[in-house]
C-alpha cells in the first residue's frame, strides 16, 4: 500500500504502468478498488494492520469514492466488430451494477434513455463518451469525483495487431479514452496497467495529462514482483532454505529500474506450492505476438533470438513507446516489446531524457527452466502419445560447413541445455521423449 501512497500524493491524474504478465497487475488494483470505492466502506478491516491504516488521513479516505474498474484482459477476437461488442460489454456490464441512478433523481429523461442505451451493440460514438456520461451521474449522485481503474489495457490492441485490424481499434480506442481520460470533468484519478507502452501517436495523443511508469523507470521499482530478500525469506519459512541457488537459477531474471533481482510471484508462489520447479511464468498465456514477430521477422532478427538464447549480450536503441505498425519494419520495435513483455531485461542502459531513446545492453531472461528455453515443446494429452521438443538454428558459415552441421548443433542445444528435464519432471518417460532439429538456409530447411 506505500506505493499507492505514494501514488495518491503524487497527484497525477491518469497514470499508466506496465509490467510483465503475471506480476500482480490484477491484484493491484483489486485493492486500489477496495481501499477507495464506497461499495466498501464498512471494510475497513481488510486494511488493519498495514502502513497506511495508521495514517489518519488515509483512513479517512478508505471507502469514500465512486469507483468505475474495468478490465479488458478477456477481450480477445479475431475482428475488431467482435473485440469493439466485447468492450461494450464490459462497460454494460458497469452500467449494470449503477442501475440504481435510474431512480435516484440525478438524471433527466434524455440522459436516462441514453443510460438504457447502453449495450454490447451500441453506436460508437455513445460507446465512446459512455465512461465519461457514467463518471457525471456518479459525481452529482454521491457529490465527488470518480477513480476510473483500467486493467490490461492493451490486451484487445496486441490481438489487433496479430489478426489485421490495428487501425479500426485505435481510432476507437483513441477517442474512448480522449473522452474517458482526457476531457472527463468527472474524473478524480485515473490508473491503467498494461504490458506495453503503446505509442501516443497511436491511441494517447490527447492525453498530456498521462504520467507513463514501464519496466525501466525508477518509480515504484520494487512494488511488482518479489525482491530477492522477500523470496529467500519465504523460502526460509518454508523450510526450503538449501533451495535458494536453484530457485535464483530458475526463476531470477527480471529488472525494473535500477532494482535487479526481481522475482516473477507466480513463479514463486507455485513453487511454494509444489516444491516442484516447472516453468511457471512461461506456461501462463498465449505468446502469438511474440511468436508472430520471430517466425515473421528476418534473418538478422533470428539470429540474434539464437545468440540470446546461448546467453549472448544485445546491444539496442530502445524506444519504449511501442509502435505496433512499425514491428515488420523497425528491428528496435521488436526489442522495445520484448523487453516489456519480459523476454528481456536489462544489463545496462544510459538514457537520453530529452528525446527518450535508450541504448541498452539486453539479455534473454525468465528461461524458467533452470538452464534454457526450447522454442516448441508439445506436451501430450494421453499416456500413449509421445512428448516432441523441437529446436530451430539458422545456418551460419562461420560457425558450420554445411546444413547437416547446423542440424548437429540444433540436437547439441537441446542435450546441453536439457530441454527434456521438464518433460521428465512432469512423469513423461524419457524413451517417449522425441527431439527434432530443425536446420534453416535461405527457402532451405532440413528436419532431423
Amino acid at each position: 500500500m506505500q506505493t499507492w501512497r505514494e501514488w495518491w500524493e503524487s497527484g497525477d491524474d491518469v497514470t499508466l504502468i506496465t509490467r510483465p504478465r503475471r506480476f500482480g497487475k490484477t491484484l493491484t488494483m483489486d485493492m486500489l478498488e477496495q481501499f477507495f470505492s464506497v461499495k466498501y466502506k464498512d471494510r475497513g478491516s481488510l486494511f488493519e494492520g498495514l502502513a497506511i491504516w495508521e495514517d489518519e488521513t488515509y483512513r479517512g479516505l478508505q471507502g469514500t469514492y465512486p469507483v468505475i474498474f474495468l478490465s479488458f484482459a478477456s477481450v480477445k477476437g479475431s475482428s475488431f466488430s467482435t473485440v469493439k461488442k466485447m468492450i461494450c460489454q464490459n462497460i454494460k456490464r458497469i452500467y449494470n451494477q449503477n442501475d440504481f441512478l435510474l431512480d435516484a433523481g440525478c438524471l433527466n429523461d434524455a440522459e436516462k434513455e441514453a443510460y438504457q442505451e447502453v449495450s454490447a451493440e451500441m453506436e460508437e460514438y455513445l460507446a465512446c463518451d459512455s465512461l465519461k456520461n457514467l463518471s457525471e451521474y456518479l459525481q452529482r449522485y454521491y457529490g465527488k469525483k470518480v477513480v476510473i481503474l483500467l486493467d490490461e489495457y492493451d490486451t484487445p490492441l496486441q490481438e489487433a495487431y496479430v489478426n489485421g485490424y490495428w487501425e479500426e481499434l485505435t481510432a476507437f480506442t483513441r477517442s474512448l479514452f480522449n473522452s474517458t481520460f482526457k476531457t472527463n470533468p468527472g474524473l478524480e484519478r485515473a490508473v491503467m496497467t498494461g504490458i506495453t507502452r503503446i505509442s501516443r501517436e497511436s491511441i494517447f495523443s490527447d492525453l498530456n495529462n498521462l504520467a507513463v511508469v514501464t519496466t525501466t523507470s525508477e518509480q515504484y521499482r520494487d512494488s511488482f514482483g518479489f525482491t530477492e530478500q522477500e523470496v529467500f525469506k519465504s523460502l526460509e519459512e518454508y523450510g526450503l532454505t538449501e533451495k535458494k541457488e536453484e530457485v535464483k537459477r530458475w526463476y531470477d531474471g527480471f529488472t525494473f529500474g535500477t532494482c535487479r533481482d526481481i522475482y516473477n510471484p507466480w513463479s514463486i508462489l507455485n513453487y511454494l506450492k509444489t516444491k516442484r520447479f516447472d516453468t511457471y511464468w512461461a506456461n501462463t498465456s498465449s505468446n502469438s505476438l511474440v511468436g508472430k514477430l520471430i517466425r515473421e521477422g528476418s534473418k538478422r532478427i533470428k539470429t540474434i533470438m539464437e545468440d540470446l538464447l546461448e546467453g549472448k549480450i544485445l546491444h539496442a536503441e530502445i524506444d519504449e513507446q511501442v509502435i505496433f505498425n512499425q514491428l515488420d519494419q523497425k528491428e528496435s520495435a521488436i526489442w522495445s516489446l520484448l523487453l516489456a513483455s519480459g523476454y528481456l531485461r536489462v544489463e545496462n542502459f544510459s538514457l537520453n531524457e530529452e528525446e527518450y531513446r535508450e541504448e541498452y545492453g539486453l539479455a534473454l531472461t525468465n528461461r524458467e527452466n533452470g538452464f534454457g528455453r526450447y522454442d516448441v515443446m508439445l506436451e501430450p494429452s494421453r499416456e500413449t502419445d509421445d512428448a516432441i521438443i523441437i529446436e530451430f538454428k539458422v545456418f551460419r558459415p562461420a560457425k558450420e560447413k554445411t546444413l547437416e552441421d547446423t542440424l548437429k548443433a540444433a540436437h547439441a542445444r537441446i542435450e546441453e541445455k536439457k530441454y527434456a528435464a521438464v518433460l521428465e519432471g512432469k512423469g513423461i518417460a524419457p524413451g517417449r521423449i522425441r527431439k527434432y532439429g530443425f536446420a534453416f538456409e535461405g527457402k532451405k530447411v532440413l528436419i532431423g
